[in-house]
């Protein structure tokens, strides 16, 4: 039986051997009501979404927590 090492690559590596397989992600948030793309969004917009801080409620995991209880 042969001994099968493990091959151990860099996420450069693994992503220029898959490079034609990828495909560009369209994200979506929501402005004023309505969920936009922010490929869409001004360069002042786009900054904006950048800096936007994203957090967690203490004790909360899920909106569907109160349901369940």
């Amino acid at each position: 039986m042969k001994d099968i090492k493990p091959v151990i690559k860099s996420d450069e590596e693994i992503l220029k051997e898959h490079a034609e397989e990828r495909t560009r992600c369209t994200v979506y948030t929501r402005v004023m009501g309505y969920h936009r793309p922010v490929e869409t969004f001004n360069a002042g917009k786009q900054g904006e979404f950048e800096e936007r801080a994203h957090f967690e409620e203490p004790g909360h995991c899920c909106a569907c927590d109160s349901i369940l209880k």
